[in-house]
């Protein structure tokens, strides 16, 4: 038998637009990092706007993945395991932040939970006020993180089938002991996967939150708020704290991608 040209079969043209891919990604934060003010980069990071701001980018993220995770995870088994033209509209709606840019999401958010949004108004009424506040930014940051939770877990369904709950149905266990017993630990890598990718995407929001929360220190200006606003005033003094947002990303990929092949990372 002859053996194919390149690895595994991979055609050997292939690496020459998979490197200039890679260089494409790669190049930029290597750019980065080159231009680091080593010098005066621990004092950047650790001065009370850049703490407050990595400490408000946390605390917000970790928030909104738990939301993302609290609703999420029923919206992922119930367009995995159900089907119809409505549901899948439905679907297609939760899917839009993907595509969406984040400063319409954030408009499509201040129109919706605004002062005089559509449910804004009525919760102005009751006391109280969400846009350009810490909740704003949760729920901007869970708007953009929400559709990456739920793709991974609904494709770990869809891939799993339901063969083992169907079992655990007819051994007596009732829909939700066959949830909670069966189901989440059987796509328990997936949801992992998603938890991870929809806090990073929470940690890095940007469009959606300066349009719907603002750019307050310490109210709503999280991190990449805040390098927005130094990459305006003194382009270098931006570099320390997108180092620190790079390093982040990298854990978080690295995190997801090097787990086990298989086991159940639907993106």
């Amino acid at each position: 038998m002859r053996k194919q040209p390149g690895a595994r079969g991979v055609p050997v043209w292939l690496y020459l637009p998979a490197l200039v891919g890679l260089a494409l990604i790669v190049i930029p934060p290597i750019a980065l990092t080159q231009r680091l003010p080593w010098r005066d980069f621990v004092s950047s990071i650790t001065s009370e706007s850049s703490l407050q701001a990595l400490e408000l980018s946390l605390r917000t993220a970790v928030v909104s993945t738990v939301l993302c995770v609290i609703i999420g995870v029923p919206m992922a088994v119930v367009f995995a395991r159900s089907d119809g033209v409505v549901l899948r509209v439905v679907r297609a709606l939760v899917l839009l932040p993907l595509v969406l840019p984040p400063v319409v999401g954030g408009i499509a958010l201040l129109y919706a939970f605004g002062r005089k949004g559509l449910i804004g108004e009525h919760l102005t009424v009751l006391g109280i006020d969400i846009a350009f506040s810490t909740t704003a930014v949760v729920l901007a940051q869970t708007f953009v993180a929400l559709p990456f939770l739920v793709i991974s877990v609904e494709g770990a369904l869809r891939v799993s089938g339901s063969s083992y709950e169907q079992v655990a149905a007819t051994l007596g266990a009732g829909p939700t002991r066959t949830l909670l017993r069966v189901t989440v630990p059987l796509v328990a890598p997936a949801l992992l996967s998603g938890l991870v990718l929809a806090f990073a995407r929470a940690m890095g929001e940007f469009g959606a939150t300066i349009t719907f929360a603002g750019n307050a220190p310490g109210v709503t200006q999280t991190a990449p708020l805040k390098i927005y606003v130094d990459e305006i005033n003194d382009p270098q003094q931006a570099l320390p704290l997108s180092f620190v947002l790079i390093v982040v990303a990298l854990v978080v990929v690295i995190a997801v991608h090097l787990r086990r092949p298989g086991a159940g990372n639907a993106l």
